[in-house]
């Protein structure tokens, strides 16, 4: 099984923009969590990590986006970062029997990110799951 970018929805509301993604992805959800909510993991395919506190309220530092809190936080399932930058949002769905997937939201200010930037991320997303084999 091989994951797929879906939709990709960009709205903009004044100077905010967001960004919605559905990704479907080749592993299971306990198998995806870390890639989303680890240091290494989101290092790996999104953005260097400077500091992750793994609970609700804890402290990140998310080296593209900036640093900010833990907004959301329910384990193998949302990692919400509020950053100077914005908000990012994964939440994980059980996708069929092997499967798992992503909706992603990213509001920010500006014209710092793009839809074609996190397409790019989710395919580097997808080829890490599918080395991981």
């Amino acid at each position: 099984m091989t994951g797929s970018i879906e939709q990709g929805i960009s709205q903009t509301h004044g100077n905010t923009h967001i960004l919605h993604f559905l990704v479907r992805l080749p592993r299971s959800m306990a198998a995806v969590w870390p890639y989303l909510a680890t240091e290494d993991g989101l290092a790996s395919w999104c953005t260097p990590v400077d500091a992750l506190e793994p609970h609700l309220g804890g402290a990140v530092d998310l080296r593209e986006f900036g640093s900010g809190r833990l907004t959301a936080w329910d384990v193998d399932r949302v990692a919400e970062y509020t950053v100077e930058g914005g908000r990012i949002r994964f939440h994980l769905e059980r996708d069929g029997e092997n499967g798992a997937a992503l909706r992603f939201t990213h509001e920010f200010q500006g014209e710092a990110e793009t839809e074609q930037r996190w397409r790019a991320r989710f395919e580097l997303l997808i080829a890490e799951l599918d080395g991981d084999s």
